[in-house]
């Protein structure tokens, strides 16, 4: 086995190289969540927003500003700043977590810290580096306490986020994390059974493929060898998608 990669292995917790027996692959159709209005914040003047068909035409600074500048939720009084998102704007995998935390808040950079140090890792097992994949959240801005984000907090976002990834038209897109993956696929089944499938984004079908949080492996370091398996799945869906689309 190739050191580099036996390397990388060690590092998830995985002894060897172990392929997982792949089944039919079985799509989900996930119902994008549609965008809502500001939320009230007492004391806050009205903010004008933009409207879904105006949002979705904005390239990649002006929706970058548009995040800055958000007061949709309640979440603006609380942050230190917005966390957009990182990485190759054409990059061919896009990976969507939760939430900023509060290293990330300060810094204004995604998957920061020990659990970036760990998506970079996993990264690296699947042959890519952080600055060859895009990265962003379902909320661009930190909830207190890491709380999970309230429903009308990722409906205020969810526009922004599905922005984002018609900018980069990915090949797939990898959720880490149960509220990644319920927020992005509109459901709200546990992460058990979202694994190990192939789930479609409308509007255009998007590949989705779900595995842990980073943080959760930190915690659980013997679901490691099961987040690998994730990792090898989605790398097979890759390719098989890339093959396609190069025909």
């Amino acid at each position: 086995m190739d050191p580099q990669r036996l390397a990388v292995l060690e590092a998830l917790g995985i002894d060897v190289y172990v392929r997982r027996e792949l089944g039919p692959v079985a799509p989900h159709a996930g119902a994008t969540v549609a965008s809502s209005g500001p939320a009230a914040v007492p004391g806050a003047r009205p903010i004008a927003r933009l409207s879904d068909a105006a949002e979705s035409t904005l390239d990649w600074d002006p929706l970058r500003a548009a995040v800055a500048a958000c007061q949709r939720c309640e979440l603006h009084a609380t942050r230190t700043q917005t966390v957009f998102g990182r990485g190759d704007r054409q990059a061919r995998w896009l990976v969507v977590g939760e939430a900023p935390g509060a290293e990330e808040d300060r810094q204004g950079e995604p998957f920061v810290g020990r659990a970036g140090q760990l998506l970079d890792t996993m990264l690296r097992a699947l042959g890519l580096a952080r600055g060859e994949v895009y990265i962003a959240n379902v909320l661009k801005c930190r909830p207190p306490g890491n709380r999970d984000p309230k429903p009308e907090e990722a409906s205020s976002c969810r526009g922004y986020l599905d922005r984002q990834i018609e900018l980069v038209a990915p090949i797939l897109i990898l959720a880490v994390g149960r509220i990644a993956a319920q927020n992005l696929l509109g459901t709200d089944s546990p992460l058990g059974k979202l694994r190990g499938r192939v789930h479609t984004l409308p509007p255009r079908n998007w590949p989705v493929v779900v595995t842990y949080h980073p943080a959760y492996l930190l915690r659980s370091p013997g679901e490691k060898r099961k987040a690998w398996q994730d990792l090898v799945f989605a790398r097979d869906v890759y390719r098989s998608r890339d093959a396609v689309r190069t025909q």
